[in-house]
């Protein structure tokens, strides 16, 4: 290890020489209170940043703030947000070609996710992050490259690493708001409830492009009849809205909040920042929002309970496309969430199939059922629920069929909610449907077993694994379309999933701890379902955390988030080589 001094001369000597000169600084130096390794050097100002990492060895956060996963996630995420304010504070001006002068850390939005960028334990604090080093043309600026990494790091380093500078009261919220968030949701099955939202909860978004709360927007008020209190770690008892397991409706008129409260629904199983207007607004972790999505891949999916017999098709036990419709697009949504252990789903009919979700008695009558490969949704939601334990929220303005089916149905009316379950069940009796239930065979599917080596991570020889934004992954030759998943809401949990993807290609035989892998590291294992391979997935990010990602070339990754397993089957079921072994009813 060099002391700061030695970077300090080091700067001086290649100031103005070619860029590739910046190479020589790669290493680690001595700050005092903290240590700076310079782990890869950009090849020129126009490249991606260089990454630094910072370890502070004496860590100065009280141990109560992270002694446990759930305070040490929260507590990670705060300091990655107050280093992202440092950032803002003291950098100051940029000068230089490129990306020169950029300082940046993968901080985050609204949600509050485990990140690699910051890492907490007993004995250091390390923080990752990207310098974009300074260069006129492609001649390097030593003095201003001296200015960054030896006054302004510094400082930002102290405004947001030391705990004598931060804000405790702050801090202290962060960790307990997200604390209780998750001690509410661990409430939510004991109770047999799907989501809870909080009186006063703000809803709405400034705008399709921003996640930000819309100022003076209506705040949630739960009908009384729906009203429940539930306890909380750190504060006072919670009363808001909760919404039984069961088959749910939310009807009302256009641009009165149905889908507002869906998209904060199904955005509850993440837990989001003091102030957002959601911080209260929780959902079952396994909630997962089912859409049609034409054109997707579909690989050995067992659809017959939704699909039987259509002309061309052999087998829908087996379906196979790489250009679904919407209702077969759909029908496999549904199955694949459900094998990779959701039991709760969630549909606005604004996306989806209409042919999928309902057909009405005019039309039965048209077209008869041998005519009709469809059993529309209509016909298995309450056998989901009854025989398999699948809740679902439905958001329906334009059809009232299922009414008779429905356990609780709320009407939202300028962006307040109303129990309108007695006047629903009441419009049924005096309407009754005069459509025959379209259910030939009892609902079942099969698990599948996916061939980890038909993933080919690379591009030649080249290791080529990232995503471009958090809707497009990119794996070796392929790209894998996302933009329709819609709780991926981060590109580093897309990038973490194609970090993954070199993992299942190996069949995990290069994963740090494949001691404990499915079938011993082999996912060709006829026993070794997706399921299987997603719980231990999940099993070893908990354990060991994001690092255990890592892939050749790329250690301690400073840009990955974890995601859902829901959204690591999403992304490997969109993949378009995979291979896929049949699996077991």
């Amino acid at each position: 290890m060099e002391d700061k001094e030695k970077l300090f001369k080091s700067l001086n000597r290649i100031n103005g020489r070619g860029y590739k000169a910046y190479l020589d600084l790669k290493g680690s130096y001595d700050f005092g209170f903290f240590t700076l390794f310079i782990e890869h050097v950009q090849r020129d100002p126009f490249a991606s940043p260089s990454l630094f990492r910072v370890k502070v060895p004496e860590i100065s956060f009280p141990n109560h703030l992270y002694e446990n996963n759930e305070r040490k996630v929260a507590l990670e995420d705060y300091i990655s947000r107050a280093f992202m304010e440092g950032i803002k504070r003291f950098s100051g001006y940029r000068t230089g070609s490129g990306k020169s002068g950029i300082i940046q850390i993968d901080s985050g939005s609204q949600e509050i996710l485990q990140r690699s960028c910051v890492n907490v334990d007993t004995n250091s604090l390390e923080i990752r992050f990207q310098v974009g080093l300074p260069a006129k043309g492609r001649r390097i600026l030593g003095k201003e490259a001296q200015r960054i990494i030896l006054k302004v790091l510094p400082e930002i380093v102290s405004y947001s690493c030391l705990y004598e500078n931060l804000d405790d009261d702050l801090v202290l919220r962060h960790i307990e708001g997200f604390e209780d968030a998750e001690y509410i949701r661990n409430q939510l099955k004991e109770e047999e409830l799907v989501t809870f939202i909080a009186d006063g909860s703000i809803l709405p978004r400034i705008s399709g492009v921003s996640d930000k709360p819309l100022l003076n927007a209506v705040k949630f008020r739960s009908p009384s009849s729906l009203q429940i209190s539930l306890e909380t770690l750190h504060h006072d008892t919670m009363t808001g809205m909760g919404i039984d397991e069961g088959v749910n409706l939310i009807v009302g008129g256009g641009y009165h909040g149905k889908s507002t409260l869906l998209r904060a629904v199904e955005l509850g199983v993440y837990n989001h920042i003091p102030g957002d207007g959601r911080d209260m607004v929780i959902t079952r972790e396994d909630a997962i929002k089912i859409r049609a999505e034409d054109g997707r891949p579909i690989e050995k999916v067992d659809i017959s309970s939704f699909i039987h017999d259509p002309p061309g098709v052999e087998d829908t036990n087996c379906f196979s496309t790489q250009n679904a419709s919407g209702s077969t697009s759909q029908a496999a949504n549904i199955i694949e969430s459900m094998e990779a252990g959701s039991k709760l789903l969630l549909f606005d009919e604004d996306t989806s199939a209409s042919n999928f979700m309902i057909r009405d008695e005019r039309m039965q009558r048209l077209v008869p059922k041998d005519k009709e490969p469809i059993t529309p949704f209509i016909d298995r939601v309450r056998e989901l629920y009854e025989d398999e334990g699948v809740s679902t929220i439905l958001v329906m303005g334009g059809s009232g069929d299922y009414f008779q089916s429905a356990d609780t149905v709320i009407l939202m009316e300028h962006y307040l909610p109303y129990n309108v379950t007695e006047d629903a069940l009441k419009v049924a009796e005096e309407m009754p449907l005069n459509r025959i239930t379209e259910s030939p065979s009892k609902f079942s599917f099969k698990t599948r077993i996916v061939r980890g080596e038909s993933i080919k991570p690379f591009k030649g020889r080249r290791l080529k694994l990232d995503s471009r934004g958090a809707s497009t992954l990119l794996v070796g030759n392929d790209s894998v379309d996302l933009s329709q998943v819609e709780q991926l809401v981060d590109s580093s949990q897309t990038r973490a999933i194609s970090y993954l993807f070199y993992h299942y290609s190996n069949n995990f035989r290069e994963f740090p701890v494949n001691r404990n892998s499915p079938g011993k590291g082999d996912s060709k294992s006829p026993q070794i379902t997706l399921k299987n391979v997603l719980d231990w997935v999940d099993n070893v990010i908990c354990k060991e955390g994001l690092d255990v990602l890592a892939v050749p070339g790329r250690k301690n990754p400073h840009n990955l988030a974890r995601p859902r397993r829901f959204e690591i089957a999403a992304a490997i079921n969109r993949l378009r080589t995979i291979v896929v072994n049949d699996g077991k009813g």
